[in-house]
């Protein structure tokens, strides 16, 4: 009896962590298509896109 009670309590725990990975999947998904449906006009992709890059030249002598 004792074997049957571990084993439900495994099959529980298992299906509770299915259950929070497939919430978590979920809440990434979602938000991926809610940062795509904003079309790029958010402060933070602005600020990461009109970064000053100076083009890395040899020194001349």
């Amino acid at each position: 009896m004792y074997e049957y009670e571990l084993q439900q309590m495994r099959t529980s725990d298992l299906i509770r962590r299915a259950d929070h990975a497939r919430l978590v999947r979920e809440a990434a998904r979602a938000r991926r298509e809610a940062g795509h449906e904003g079309g790029g006009d958010s402060a933070e992709h602005d600020s990461h896109s009109r970064r000053f890059r100076r083009l890395r030249s040899a020194r001349t002598a």
